[in-house]
């Protein structure tokens, strides 16, 4: 499209995505992977809730937005239901946001046992601790478990069973930057016949 120039230039979304979360994490003064994941229930009802994005794999052929979570939680249970996610990251620094809908598969073994290795050993003893959206009598039952784990798995711990990572692979990309007066950028990314990523500028 002859007017996506500037921060939304490229033929790349995936490209795109990387190069503005690059610019949050230099301004945004917590957690600049956040994003609102979006699931439905059983019932259809939408859930949503934080968590963090972990990685951007990939170009236009193969791309996903990856993070990472207990299996047997409320979204995992969601997404194996469904098949189904989409999520919003907004920036305030930058007064950006980028939508994402799409389908949802289990990231592969190796690297989710890489990714949860270069966790600190606390946060590894934690997902063995915990029961994920589960009710919890107290904090303290909570701790227990945790010192417990650490009895049990030692100081290397494995990558539970039941905890692991998520890609979506978009369907759709959305990319929307404030302008004056109201009168926002907004350019939604999806697929041609010939499963080629182009884009079009909607209304704000």
């Amino acid at each position: 499209m002859a007017d996506r120039d500037g921060i939304f230039a490229g033929d790349d979304p995936f490209q795109i995505a990387r190069t503005w979360l690059a610019e949050a994490e230099k301004s945004e003064p917590n957690d600049p992977n956040a994003i609102a994941l979006a699931t439905v229930d059983a019932d259809g009802l939408p859930d949503v809730r934080m968590v963090l994005l972990k990685e951007i794999d990939g170009g236009p052929d193969d791309g996903a937005f990856v993070f990472y979570t207990n299996y047997d939680s409320a979204k995992g249970q969601q997404i194996a239901q469904t098949g189904k996610a989409s999520f919003v990251m907004h920036w305030k620094s930058l007064r950006r946001q980028i939508r994402v809908r799409g389908t949802v598969t289990k990231e592969q073994d190796d690297r989710a046992d890489a990714y949860f290795r270069s966790r600190a050993l606390q946060s590894r003893l934690g997902a063995w601790a915990s029961k994920q959206s589960q009710p919890l009598e107290g904090r303290g039952t909570l701790v227990a478990a945790a010192t417990r784990q650490a009895v049990l798995q030692g100081t290397n711990p494995a990558r539970p069973p039941f905890w692991g990572g998520f890609r979506i692979a978009p369907v759709q990309i959305e990319f929307w930057a404030d302008g004056a007066f109201r009168l926002h950028d907004r350019f939604r990314w999806t697929r041609d016949a010939k499963n080629r990523w182009f884009s079009t500028r909607l209304y704000p």
